[in-house]
């Protein structure tokens, strides 16, 4: 049976080593997020200065997306057995120098050998970097955390695109990656003031977590290649689907599994995970498509591009604590729901209606769409997260992750396919409609969870 840590900080640090606890585990957010926003913008330049198709650059994404997902499950695992405080900054020290190694990098099978490295430790980070939160603060101040979370998310993606276009102005797009560096070494500096937790007594089985990185792996490979063989895309989705069935039964008898069937049990806990995949999906879908839309479409520069996709995150940025409020007083369903219909209008309205002069309806619909991403994230991670007992926080925080990546993975590999059989002046307004699509299947899934939650 699984037994909980025994944790000296139940309910919280004691100010003000909280504050500096917090102020650490944000910054690694904008260290993951702030490189997420700067590849996608730099896709386009990176496509004609490796002298390769959009479709193969989209890979500088997906190897990354992958590697995150095959680490999260186990790094949550293994966070709850050895600390997440140890994971978590083993997951920098690997982030940081694979960012080094991007920068350094010169053919496109470089770059992403060096991205998926960096992904692997990116799943480090997300999967613990909100199990650590949970721990800094008291539980009476998780729901406002997980809103100044998604704040500084949204602002760090904000800056991103703003960033990536200044620095492309003036230099190559390998410089991209070394932000990175200097963020990560002053996290690594001062990741002592986390909260250090007892070892968790389970066993961490390595035929689960062989089959989880397989399971992945073929998933993502089959979801790309459908497109151009429907039946070797096809028969690796269901060799996918067997490693799951497998992974099921060398974990029956868990009192944690990899893959956290138990937290399933609960309905709350289930609906916001399939909410989250579709919801992330659509948001991957739209923020690849984007820069392909506003370069190619509109014939803008990268750094003016740059400057036209802060609208989205500055938007999020804006409605995340207000979402928090809410979702104390409001029934986190409802507001999931509204949040995943604003951003399917958002979505669309790039996607159908005319560019406008000087990208006016750009700028209203993507404003929009980014309104309704953070009236759901916020809420709908809070339910995710609060659905889960603080012995299993590794666990939840992972799911989470894993339920975001899946999300994201999937709209890379779309807009892939997408580009293998649409044009390319026609593509990004497909990948738009398709995401629009996604991010209303996430409201409809969200209004499924009315009747499990309670107010508050």
């Amino acid at each position: 049976m699984l037994q909980p840590a025994l944790d000296p900080h139940a309910d919280g640090l004691p100010a003000p080593r909280r504050y500096f606890a917090i102020a650490v585990l944000l910054l690694s957010l904008v260290l993951v997020v702030l490189d997420g926003a700067i590849a996608n913008i730099a896709l386009p330049s990176i496509a004609a200065s490796l002298h390769a198709s959009p479709g193969d650059a989209v890979w500088v994404v997906s190897s990354y997306q992958l590697a995150v997902l095959v680490a999260l499950l186990p790094c949550g695992a293994i966070g709850e057995m050895v600390g997440p405080r140890r994971v978590f900054l083993a997951g920098v020290a690997l982030f940081t120098l694979a960012s080094a190694a991007c920068a350094v990098s010169s053919t496109l099978p470089m770059l992403m050998a060096a991205r998926f490295v960096q992904g692997l430790g990116g799943g480090a980070v997300m999967a613990l970097g909100v199990t650590n939160l949970r721990l800094c603060v008291p539980h009476r101040l998780l729901g406002t955390i997980i809103g100044i979370n998604a704040m500084t998310i949204a602002i760090a993606s904000a800056a991103g695109p703003g960033i990536a276009g200044a620095i492309l102005a003036v230099a190559n797009w390998p410089r991209l990656f070394a932000v990175n560096v200097p963020l990560g070494i002053v996290v690594l500096a001062a990741g002592a003031v986390l909260v250090r937790t007892t070892r968790v007594a389970r066993r961490l089985d390595g035929r689960a977590i062989a089959v989880n990185s397989l399971m992945f792996v073929l998933f993502f490979l089959g979801a790309d290649r459908v497109a151009q063989s429907p039946i070797t895309g096809g028969l690796l989705i269901v060799a996918s689907v067997a490693c799951f069935a497998l992974l099921r039964r060398i974990e029956r008898r868990s009192a944690a599994p990899l893959v956290p069937t138990d937290l399933f049990a609960a309905p709350a806990f289930r609906f916001s995970v399939i909410a989250s995949v579709c919801c992330f999906t659509g948001q991957m879908l739209g923020l690849l498509a984007l820069p392909f839309y506003l370069q190619h479409g509109l014939d803008m520069m990268a750094t003016q591009a740059g400057l036209y996709m802060m609208a989205w995150p500055a938007a999020v940025a804006l409605i995340a604590p207000i979402s928090g409020w809410l979702a104390h007083r409001v029934k986190t369903a409802w507001l999931c729901a509204a949040g995943g219909f604003l951003l399917a209008l958002g979505l669309a309205g790039v996607g159908l209606l005319p560019a406008g002069p000087h990208g006016a309806t750009f700028i209203v619909s993507t404003v929009m769409a980014g309104l309704g991403f953070g009236l759901f994230q916020t809420p709908n991670n809070r339910v995710l997260l609060l659905s889960a007992p603080k012995a299993r926080s590794g666990a939840a925080g992972a799911m989470q992750g894993t339920a975001r990546l899946t999300g994201q993975t999937l709209g890379s590999v779309a807009m892939a396919a997408i580009f293998e059989v649409a044009p390319p002046p026609v593509a990004p307004e497909i990948a738009l409609v398709l995401a629009a699509a996604f991010a209303s299947l996430s409201a409809l899934v969200s209004l499924g969870r009315v009747r499990h939650e309670i107010t508050g």
